[in-house]
């Protein structure tokens, strides 16, 4: 019984000494200093440089042409001819169309036999008017003779009269039968159908038989001028004026920007979405652009000069409603995080308004992990 006794205390000390001495080589390695340093992280950067930029309204909008027309025939008749096929350009004056001649072809030649026919009795109105003129004067010196009695003169002063009254109405008459002449010659040029404008023949609803109506017959339109129009917040419109540039874009030519000017700005706001109409004039030569097409755009409201601007990628923590972000600079191989306070953004640029300057690197990419005074290396930039 003493030998286990024994035993067991020689285990119990063994165990304890053994304890102590795990302790003691745990609190050495604890004390002793890491000598091994995080390796610097590779990042991209950019160079602030000042630049130029354009204050923008980004507004969207149809393209349309701004001369157009249908065209109708001004009185009815059957289509004989069609001289123009769809989509050919055509001049103004050039021949659309004929329409049947007969009926209106009659009607001229009767208002002009009705205009012979009323000068004929004009000139027999003017000898009678004439003739009643001297009959009178010659019974008047038979009064003055005693030869004639004051019955008489007062018989061919009435006839006189009468004679002049026939004339004045054979005039009236020979002025209707012209003005009904004019009418019918009208009437007749009106047969043939000419294009009242320069374009293109958009659409031909007619061919040789159909009956021309009121309904239109052709749609020309003119590429030349487009007229853009756009609808912009009310809180831009003191910014708004004629003359003022729209740039746009449209997906039928990627790429490609064109450009156009304010002409007009609709002086009644829309109740519904409290928004303004504006209409831009595009030059289109050569006639590229199409009406209808879909496009995208900014009216450059304004311009500022030596601006601080960095990628939209470079910003941390941004918060778009107090502007507020932080940024990545590097000095030297250290990257030190700044506050800065962004403004307007274009594209994939931002504004800083404070917390940089011209001249700094700014980590746009490879900076997602990084903290403040961690070691970089760079290995591209712009």
């Amino acid at each position: 019984m003493r030998k286990t006794t024994i035993i067991f205390a020689i285990i119990v000390s063994g165990v304890f000494v053994a304890a102590l001495m795990m302790k003691n080589h745990q609190s050495q390695a604890e004390e002793k200093p890491v000598s091994a340093e995080r390796p610097p992280v590779a990042v991209e950067t950019a160079v602030v440089t000042p630049s130029d930029i354009f204050e923008t309204v980004d507004v969207v909008g149809t393209l349309a042409p701004k001369f157009q027309t249908d065209v109708r025939a001004e009185y009815n008749g059957v289509v004989k001819e069609v001289h123009v096929t769809e989509w050919v350009r055509v001049k103004k004056g050039d021949k659309l169309a004929s329409l049947d001649t007969r009926e209106p072809e009659t009607l001229l030649n009767r208002a002009k036999s009705a205009t012979e026919m009323a000068k004929a009795n004009l000139l027999q109105a003017k000898v009678a008017s004439q003739r009643a003129e001297r009959e009178y004067n010659r019974i008047l010196k038979l009064k003055e003779s005693g030869l004639a009695t004051q019955q008489s003169v007062d018989e061919a002063g009435t006839e006189k009269e009468a004679a002049v009254a026939r004339h004045s109405s054979s005039q009236a008459m020979l002025n209707a039968a012209q003005h009904e002449l004019e009418q019918a010659k009208v009437r007749f040029s009106k047969t043939v159908i000419y294009s009242p404008i320069d374009g293109i023949l958009a659409e031909r609803r007619v061919s040789v038989g159909d009956l021309a109506t009121d309904k239109p017959l052709f749609r020309l339109v003119d590429n030349r001028i487009l007229d853009l129009t756009v609808t912009v917040p009310s809180k831009f419109i003191r910014f708004l004026k004629p003359g003022l540039e729209l740039r746009f874009t449209t997906d039928a030519f990627p790429g490609q920007t064109f450009a156009g000017k304010l002409m007009y700005i609709n002086p009644v706001i829309n109740e519904t979405d409290r928004s303004v109409k504006v209409v831009a004039e595009v030059p289109n030569k050569p006639e590229v652009l199409k009406g209808g097409l879909f496009v995208e755009g900014q009216i450059i409201i304004g311009q500022r000069k030596e601006v601080l601007q960095v990628p939209r990628n470079a910003l941390l923590n941004w918060d778009v409603n107090t502007q507020k972000a932080e940024l990545l600079v590097v000095e030297g191989d250290t990257a030190k995080r700044r506050s800065v306070i962004a403004g307007v953004t274009t594209k994939d640029m931002v504004e800083i308004t404070s917390g940089i300057s011209a001249g700094d690197q700014v980590i746009c990419r490879g900076g997602f992990n990084i903290k403040d005074g961690d070691k970089v290396k760079i290995n591209g930039g712009k």
